[in-house]
């Protein structure tokens, strides 16, 4: 029997790309099926978290995601562009944003099609795996090929149809709330959250108790 989880997830969440391989993994060697579902990042629903948080949390985090990145052996470096405009000195969020809204519908489109978490894959790669300017020439267009999509599509249905993909993805966040989390990433499998690239094993640990089985 084929199991179901729900995966909860942005694009500039390192923690989520460093997990999002992994939730692949699950997919080829377990008869499970994720859905990926798409949500805007905090930057973007609470403005001023950055600003609000302790002064050392930032800097932590770029500490622990890169030590992470090379503890399981994940390509990892800044992204070029950030998909989230933002003054790191200030930590003040920019008016502007011109990344992160098509992706997040692109995201959401890809996810209508079945194929959000291969979407999500590669598009992560190329934000948080070092490819400088990966919103520049046909780096997104070969990404979406490789998840099986094509690009024009997803761009002229992130742009006609915005806002009932902003209602979808506002309803992802409602739902990731509902779980009993805010955050990404979060699977959530049977009502139960379990947030953050280290909780992975767990989750598995848990399908397990509910018939998980290998392929």
């Amino acid at each position: 029997m084929t199991l179901k989880a729900d995966v909860y997830w942005s694009f500039r969440s390192p923690y989520s790309y460093l997990a999002t391989r992994r939730y692949v993994a699950l997919t080829e060697e377990y008869d499970l099926q994720i859905n990926q579902r798409f949500v805007y990042p905090l930057a973007i629903r609470e403005p001023d978290f950055f600003e609000k948080n302790h002064p050392n949390w930032l800097g932590y985090v770029f500490k622990d995601i890169f030590r992470v990145a090379q503890h399981v052996g994940i390509p990892m470096a800044p992204p070029n562009p950030d998909p989230i405009v933002q003054d790191i000195a200030t930590r003040k969020i920019a008016a502007e944003q011109p990344y992160i809204f098509e992706l997040t519908r692109m995201g959401q489109a890809a996810s209508r099609r079945g194929k959000g978490l291969e979407f999500a894959n590669e598009v992560s790669q190329l934000i948080w795996g070092g490819t400088a300017g990966w919103h520049e020439g046909d780096h997104l267009e070969k990404a979406a090929e490789r998840a099986g999509l094509d690009l024009t599509e997803l761009q002229a249905e992130a742009s006609t149809q915005a806002e009932g993909l902003d209602a979808e993805i506002a309803e992802n966040q409602a739902a990731l709330e509902a779980a009993g989390h805010w955050g990404v990433p979060t699977l959530v499998f049977e009502g139960e959250p379990f947030f953050g690239q280290d909780r992975i094993e767990l989750a598995v640990w848990r399908m397990k108790q509910k018939g998980l089985e290998k392929r």
